[in-house]
């Protein structure tokens, strides 16, 4: 019996994608020693999306014709979102461990069932954050990806909506793959902003805060859950890192249910569990508690267990173990991160 996963192996990215690679293999590990599923060994398999879509269409369209059963991957919504018609196609149910972008649900179809909360939610909770910290000024910048772009836009309805004090000077877009962001930070500077939000990955956030650091910016830096990232912090000095903050999806080190697992992960892979790595070993143990309430491999008797799933069903590590109709699940959460000495801690905000 196959699981499929696609995520980012390769390119900028593969350092978030292959601990969640990991923690795949490590749901399936255990399941198997459990007596696997319906009498049958669990298997995953991963395709490498690189967080591109192009590279997402041609991993996608190679599950497929692996006879998987449930795809259980998704680190990047902009690569998430074109494989969403292929799996549709072959009948597969998604269950998304990290991507979130509300581009994954337009479509409206009743198999895609996300993990991570959505950009709407994470808007809001960005606006909350503002607030909390007395932003007057903010400054929004994207990358023109699915994720980014759509927080983007969410955000700036609810600073506009939100009476909180804050007030958006404008939306700037970074150019994946630049190597600096001159226009965007004078612009920045230009508009007083004393809050910049940025939307999108880490590989960029790292270049945009040096960016503005050395030019001499200094307020408030947010970071969406996909800028903060362990990885971004070797990548600026601690001087750059004052006033930065990032929201986050649940992480293992300030979850206290997840530390039994997080001490299993680290003696099995020698490493902290990363973002979105509880995502992951969740998303696969959802989909192998529901083919097993299933009863069978059939793909839509599994669509429909996911979809009912209930708390007393499973308990996931990462959040709520229950969808809504749309395929979100109730009340995910979305942590508050800044830096400290090097790392991100939790903030009391």
């Amino acid at each position: 019996m196959r699981l499929g996963a696609l995520l980012p192996l390769s390119g900028y990215f593969a350092p978030t994608g292959r601990p969640m690679a990991d923690a795949y293999n490590m749901a399936v590990k255990e399941a198997n020693e459990a007596g696997g599923v319906l009498g049958r060994r669990v298997e995953i398999v991963f395709g490498d999306d690189a967080c591109d879509p192009g590279a997402a269409v041609a991993s996608a369209n190679e599950l497929v014709s692996k006879d998987i059963v449930v795809s259980v991957g998704g680190g990047c919504s902009v690569a998430a979102v074109p494989s969403l018609k292929i799996f549709r196609a072959a009948e597969i149910p998604m269950i998304i461990p990290a991507a979130n972008s509300t581009d994954l649900l337009a479509p409206g179809y009743d198999s895609v069932f996300l993990l991570a909360g959505t950009t709407r939610l994470e808007a809001k909770r960005s606006v909350e954050v503002m607030g909390k910290l007395g932003v007057r000024r903010v400054a929004v910048v994207d990358d023109g990806t699915s994720f980014s772009d759509t927080l983007a836009a969410e955000t700036t309805t609810f600073v506009k909506e939100i009476d909180n004090g804050a007030t958006p000077t404008g939306r700037q877009r970074v150019s994946q793959g630049a190597t600096s962001y001159p226009r965007v930070v004078a612009t920045v500077l230009q508009q007083r902003a004393d809050m910049v939000f940025y939307t999108g990955y880490y590989a960029e956030a790292a270049k945009l805060i040096r960016d503005l650091r050395a030019a001499h910016y200094t307020g408030t830096i947010l970071l969406a859950d996909a800028g903060t990232d362990p990885a971004l912090l070797s990548q600026i000095t601690p001087a750059e890192a004052e006033g930065l903050y990032g929201l986050s999806l649940p992480v293992a080190q300030f979850m206290p249910q997840a530390a039994a697992w997080a001490a299993k992960y680290r003696a099995a892979y020698g490493r902290e569990p990363g973002p979105f790595t509880m995502q992951a070993y969740d998303a696969a143990r959802l989909a192998i508690n529901a083919i097993g309430r299933a009863g069978t491999l059939d793909r839509d008797a599994v669509r429909k267990a996911i979809a009912d799933t209930k708390p007393g069903d499973i308990q996931l590590l990462s959040g709520p173990s229950e969808f809504q109709r749309d395929g979100t699940q109730v009340n995910p959460t979305f942590l508050l991160l800044r830096a400290q000495h090097g790392a991100f801690v939790l903030s009391d905000l």
